[in-house]
């Protein structure tokens, strides 16, 4: 038994929004399995983004999936859902049994390495249902996470392990941004899966 195990019921957020880490819920071998057949099946690309009219292309490659041929826009892209497949399949009933909410989608990132990250950003397009559950999985290596909170600037950060979930729940994205930073200290790659609740069009 982990005496120092994380408390699922613990908000991380001191106010409008909760976020909660439940550390690892997959066994080292069974999620370095689960990081290698995602590494292989998913047709990975490059992720895209028009930022101040400029299209810019990311080291970061990226996978789209949902329950239909979901088309969601962000960051001024267009995307459409890819077919699950069953290692996905597996890992979304896991997270929602675990979370207590259902998802219809999911957005994949893969980081090559440390130097490779995500700025502040909230996952509040309209195409997402609002306030409902964002499900985080990693994979890999262990990457440091932050929110900033919108208003305050106050922050807080965690580090997710391999294998690890973490819950964004409520009003987190109204309120709270988020980002990947990134670092030289990690050389190693890391997937990460967010579950996802999309507006069916």
């Amino acid at each position: 038994m982990d005496l120092f195990a994380p408390d699922p019921a613990l908000n991380l957020l001191p106010h409008d929004g909760c976020v909660r880490y439940l550390g690892r819920v997959l066994g080292h071998a069974e999620a370095d399995a689960s990081f290698q057949e995602l590494l292989a099946v998913v047709p990975w690309k490059n992720d895209e983004a028009v930022i101040f009219g400029k299209h810019i292309v990311t080291a970061r490659k990226v996978a789209w999936y949902g329950d239909r041929d979901y088309a969601y826009k962000y960051s001024g892209i267009t995307r459409h859902a890819l077919v699950w497949n069953p290692e996905l399949v597996k890992l979304k009933t896991m997270v929602e049994r675990l979370s207590g909410a259902t998802f219809n989608s999911c957005l994949l990132n893969l980081y090559h390495h440390g130097n490779e990250g995500m700025a502040w950003h909230s996952d509040d397009e309209n195409e997402l249902v609002r306030d409902a559950t964002i499900a985080s999985v990693s994979l890999g290596a262990e990457r440091k996470f932050s929110f900033k909170h919108k208003r305050s600037q106050e922050t807080v950060s965690m580090m997710l392990e391999h294998g690890s979930l973490l819950l964004m729940e409520g009003a987190t994205q109204t309120h709270w941004l988020h980002r990947l930073p990134p670092t030289k200290k990690v050389v190693e790659p890391r997937i990460n899966l967010t579950f996802r609740s999309f507006v069916p069009q």
